[in-house]
């Protein structure tokens, strides 16, 4: 099959690709998902106490994706990532209190990072996704149908709150997310890891996310035989610095 081919396959199949927390995934348009409402009622939390700057060099953002439908072998599953998340992560003496603003630059994503995608060491991540793939996918996904990267450079992710979570250590807790991206906002609950030191602070998440909780539509074509999986996995790792006064 010739790599023009493959390569429009490719984008018929998994082209929406968006990315949440980080976080999206394909579609065709923008909705309202099922079951949840926009979060026009949310306000964001008060931003209180120390301040710590995240650093986008020693911080990770992976949004795995998924094809799905009978016709699911004519594509690709991906793998978009980067280090592009930016601004700061309050922490007052109560931790349940801690606060965060930040930004994800949209225009820095990458599909298919060879080196991670190679890390997953699972037959559901062949090394076989061609650079034209990969490309045109990344393409998509920031256009205006889409991300709109032009319109929208950036998501925004502020604080709504804070609560203990189930996990097994009480590191563990369940941020209330504000999430802004293309023009819509969202409520969405994060669960998280994290560390306190004197001068950094750690922040660590693996959770799945569906496309329909941030309000788009997952990608459908041909009665359902060629779509994208509603729910995606999400890999966050956020290292932050003191910042100076």
């Amino acid at each position: 099959m010739s790599a023009r081919r493959t390569h429009s396959r490719d984008l018929a199949v998994l082209g929406g690709v968006t990315l949440l927390a980080a976080l999206g995934g394909c579609v065709t348009r923008q909705s309202a998902p099922s079951g949840l409402a926009p979060a026009l009622n949310a306000r964001p939390s008060p931003l209180l106490g120390h301040r710590f700057a995240v650093v986008p060099a020693k911080s990770l953002l992976v949004v795995l994706v998924y094809r799905a439908g009978a016709l699911a072998a004519a594509g690709h599953n991906h793998v978009i990532s980067c280090r592009c998340v930016s601004g700061t992560v309050y922490v007052p003496r109560d931790p349940m209190r801690a606060g965060f603003d930040l930004r994800i630059d949209v225009r820095q994503f990458t599909v298919d990072d060879p080196t991670l995608r190679a890390a997953e060491h699972s037959a559901e991540f062949p090394p076989d996704v061609s650079p034209a793939a990969r490309q045109g996918t990344r393409h998509n996904m920031l256009g205006a149908a889409l991300l709109n990267a032009a319109k929208f450079p950036r998501i925004t992710l502020r604080s709504a709150g804070l609560r203990a979570s189930s996990g097994a250590s009480p590191r563990d807790i369940v941020a209330q997310v504000l999430v802004q991206l293309a023009g819509q906002r969202r409520l969405i609950d994060v669960p998280v890891r994290y560390t306190v030191q004197d001068h950094e602070v750690t922040v660590t998440g693996r959770f799945p996310l569906r496309q329909t909780d941030l309000g788009l539509t997952p990608f459908s074509a041909l009665g359902g035989a060629l779509k994208v999986r509603d729910g995606m996995d999400i890999r966050l790792h956020l290292v932050a610095d003191a910042a100076s006064p």
